[in-house]
Order: structure tokens, then sequence, then C-alpha cells
């Protein structure tokens, strides 16, 4: 069985996470809105976690600059616990993500599909099905 339980970056969930990662409980970090929390949360002992990106857009703040500076730090103290990026808005998030280099990114239905859309498709399938026409009728 695969289970990973969350709670909360608060102090009280920092200390719960110590506690249960000493039990090889694996935790996922919640509520990560800066890379201190996930700094904090990681060496309390969680296996992974999770900065709302979108959340921080929504506010005023750069959210992929928080996944960029916990990777990093995560990168120069070689730190295992995994980067799973939340509260993705668009395509724009899940690119950056990547390049940023996060292990993880949840990505609700309506981004997935707009992942998957470009016009520049619609509009090769639309000459492709037209120069098949052509050639049958040719």
């Amino acid at each position: 069985m695969n289970i990973v339980v969350k709670i909360q970056a608060t102090e009280e969930g920092l200390k719960a996470i110590n506690i249960l990662s000493k039990e090889n409980i694996r935790i996922n970090a919640t509520l990560i809105f800066s890379a201190n929390q996930a700094l904090l949360a990681a060496k309390a002992g969680a296996s992974y976690i999770s900065p709302f990106i979108g959340r921080l857009d929504d506010i005023g703040y750069d959210g992929m600059q928080v996944i960029r500076d916990i990777v990093q730090i995560f990168r120069n103290y070689n730190i295992s616990t995994q980067v799973l990026v939340a509260s993705v808005r668009d395509p724009i998030h899940v690119l950056e993500a990547g390049k940023a280099g996060a292990h993880i990114v949840t990505v609700p239905f309506n981004v997935l599909k707009k992942l998957i859309q470009h016009p520049l498709t619609d509009k090769g399938i639309e000459i492709f099905l037209d120069d098949w026409k052509k050639a049958r009728r040719g």
C-alpha cells in the first residue's frame, strides 16, 4: 500500500511530522507558502512538501520563485524531500515547475486539457484532412 499522510506546515504540524517520520510514516507537508516553511518541513522529516503556488500568485507573490528557491536549497544541502507543486492554475506553472526541477506537479483537469491543446496542432490536423480530401478526389 502506498500511503502518505498530509500534515500542514505549522508549528504543531512540524512536531507531528517529526514524530511520525521517525515511525517511517511518509508525510506530505502541505500548505507551504515559503522556502523557509519547506526547509523546516524537510528537516522535520517530510517526504514531500507541497508549495501552493497559485495561491501565492493570487495575492501578488511569484509562486514559481518560491519553487526555484526551494529546489535550489534542497540541492545545495542534498535534501531528499520531494517538491510537489500544488495549486497549479495554468500550463505555464507546469512548464516552469519542470524547468525549476520540481519532482511532482498536481494538475487539475482543466489545466491538463490545456497542456494537450495547441492551436497549431488543430490547424495542422485541418490541413492534413483537407489534403486527404483533395488526394481522394484527385
